[in-house]
């Protein structure tokens, strides 16, 4: 078992449950605005949107917001409406009130680390957004401190580590996204741990070849079998 290390965390879908909230807002979203067969084409449009406004504007509920409104403006030929805008905010209300859903294992596994371990958060989207999960996650008291940052690339793991003076040999990387959290990382001179979710986003997969990941976890709570 290693002792002394730095682990850094990811936040969404690592520590708490994310991508699978948004999938039920899709999932009612393209039930509403989809004409019957048409599911699939809706859903691939969508995906064409969202990927736009990412690029664009960033992460974040306000940005996915934008992406149904204008993906049912494309689908029914016309403006948003006022009722339409409504629905759309009350399709989003499980992702805007402020309640965050623990992956198992994660409180107690992060209690057990954080006396023999320097434990870091970094996560990446809408600053306001991101701070009240870590807030309201009831584990943010583990982390010597939290960085939200608007994209998780290489820079940002060289620029993390410069900045902390980190023994880029004894950190750790920890997260579910291949493209955000494993292979910057690596790249960066860091070690990984990729814990894959099942619902994780699309636009976060990225092959992985075997060697990409220092080590590869089936459960969150494994982690106290290596730290």
């Amino acid at each position: 078992m290693l002792k002394g290390q730095t682990l850094v965390f990811d936040a969404d879908d690592t520590l708490w449950e994310n991508n699978v909230l948004f999938e039920r807002v899709i999932d009612g979203f393209i039930d509403w605005v989809a004409a019957p067969g048409d599911e699939a084409r809706t859903r691939a449009l969508l995906d064409g949107i969202e990927a736009r406004n990412v690029a664009a504007h960033g992460y974040g509920s306000e940005v996915f917001r934008l992406s149904l409104r204008e993906c049912l403006q494309e689908v029914r030929g016309r403006v948003a409406t006022d009722e339409d805008d409504a629905r759309i905010t009350e399709l989003l209300r499980p992702l805007t009130d402020r309640r965050v859903e623990l992956i198992e294992g994660v409180a107690e596994t992060l209690a057990a680390l954080a006396p023999r371990h320097e434990l870091l958060l970094l996560t990446k989207g809408a600053v306001e957004e991101q701070q009240w999960k870590v807030d309201a996650s009831g584990v943010a008291h583990h982390f010597r401190s939290v960085h939200i940052v608007p994209e998780k690339d290489e820079d940002t793991y060289r620029r993390l580590t410069a900045e902390l003076g980190l023994d880029a040999g004894r950190t750790w990387m920890i997260g579910n996204s291949p493209k955000s959290d494993i292979l910057p990382a690596v790249r960066a001179g860091l070690k990984a741990v990729f814990i894959p979710h099942e619902h994780t986003w699309v636009m976060e997969h990225e092959e992985l070849r075997p060697e990409d990941a220092t080590l590869r976890l089936a459960r969150f709570d494994e982690l106290l079998r290596h730290f």
